[in-house]
């Protein structure tokens, strides 16, 4: 048996930063991961760009993240577009400043392997990898863990789960969440095309497909097209430059002629909010609290301020001598990050629904939403602030760690 303060189950983005976020508390961690060591320290390219908003690159600034990526991984997001089918009015967001950027697009990948680095030799924390939680059980304070792999079990004051949207330890806590499956598979891939995109990102919303292009430097972005799960296997199978003439078609070539780069990648489209983010001992932390539809793209973003407010939480408790593993310190988590994530979750899966529903009402009660939207400037840009996060005012990244 080995004990711990905290036991983090998922070595993701949100579990690796997490861990970060408690260098120099004195607890000691131990970070479970189903992955070897090697794919975590040499993550392999998954097709996913993301999205990152002002109040996301500042966290990753205080974490030592932001410094180890690359000038090359860093896109700047300048203007934003929706769209629908062929309609000529498109709802545009750009930033608030001329010149700024509404956010930064970086490979998931990058992110992954700054966020390694980051923790890589940290005090206090131990890496058990090539393992899986088969069960557990509260005994008293502490919460004990069983290992798959031949590792022996943990014991830990607190357990924290950030082992995805279809997390296993949720399950295990009698956590139930709420999901969502669009009956719809994503498609990933970088293209190369001949028109500039100008740093602007598209959320294109056609009939019988929704489409996105993520902007990255020179004449290249991430493609994402959400399709019925037969068609994506059929763009799967194509040879390249067969595939390169179906998206080509896809995005009307609005981009002139487009061709892949690297590799492509699906994934189920499946949305989920979990009914609690905290239980006894125990709490939810990236996309195993909240994972997100992509169509806002604050997937990750969540998971970042999530694990900083949990954090936070902790780390006060720890300096006022408290435990920090009590109710009320999880609790307060638990209201934090549902006042942050709850309204834009709900307020996404209407988008979704209306925007995926290709029935005539639908179409044209979207239509008529773009024409009113792109005409209300005070609407746009305050659209466009709650979605960069852009930082107001002297409190600086505590207005969005709310106590």
């Amino acid at each position: 048996m080995q004990q711990v303060d905290i036991a983090i189950v998922g070595a993701g983005p949100a579990g690796l930063s997490f861990a970060r976020s408690l260098a120099d508390s004195g607890l000691s961690l131990a970070l479970i991961e189903k992955q070897p060591r090697q794919a975590l320290a040499e993550p392999a390219f998954d097709g996913r760009e993301i999205a990152l908003t002002h109040a996301s690159r500042q966290l990753m600034e205080q974490l030592g993240l932001w410094a180890r990526l690359a000038p090359e991984d860093i896109a700047p997001l300048r203007q934003a577009k929706v769209m629908n089918g062929g309609s000529p009015f498109a709802l545009d967001f750009a930033p608030p400043r001329e010149g700024g950027e509404l956010g930064w697009l970086v490979p998931n990948q990058r992110i992954r392997e700054a966020a390694w680095d980051a923790v890589a030799g940290q005090a206090g924390l131990r890496l058990i990898d090539g393992a899986t939680v088969t069960g557990l059980h509260r005994d008293g304070a502490v919460t004990h863990l069983a290992l798959g792999g031949g590792e022996p079990s943990i014991a830990a004051r607190l357990v924290v789960a950030a082992d995805s949207r279809f997390s296993v330890v949720r399950r295990l806590l009698g956590i139930g969440a709420r999901t969502r499956d669009f009956g719809k598979t994503m498609l990933v891939c970088r293209m190369a095309h001949e028109v500039p995109h100008e740093g602007t990102a598209w959320e294109w919303f056609g009939h019988g497909r929704t489409m996105a292009l993520l902007p990255l430097h020179g004449h290249r972005a991430g493609a994402v097209l959400t399709l019925a799960p037969a068609r994506v296997a059929e763009l799967l199978a194509m040879e390249e430059a067969e595939f390169g003439a179906a998206v080509s078609e896809c995005f009307e070539y609005r981009l002139g002629h487009m061709r892949q780069e690297g590799s492509r990648h699906a994934y189920p489209l499946v949305g989920v909010y979990a009914d609690r983010f905290c239980a006894p001992g125990a709490a939810l932390i990236g996309d195993a609290a909240v994972g997100m539809h992509p169509v806002t793209a604050h997937g990750f973003n969540f998971g970042l301020q999530g694990q900083a407010r949990l954090a936070r939480g902790i780390l006060a408790a720890v300096s006022a001598g408290r435990d920090y593993a009590a109710a009320p310190v999880l609790a307060a988590y638990d209201r934090a990050h549902r006042r942050a994530t709850r309204p834009l979750y709900e307020a996404t899966q209407a988008i979704a629904g209306l925007y995926t529903d290709d029935r005539l009402p639908a179409r044209l009660l979207r239509d008529a939403a773009l024409r009113a939207a792109a005409k209300v400037a005070p609407f746009r840009q305050a659209i466009a602030a709650h979605l960069t996060q852009r930082e107001r005012g002297p409190s600086g990244f505590s207005r969005f760690l709310p106590r």
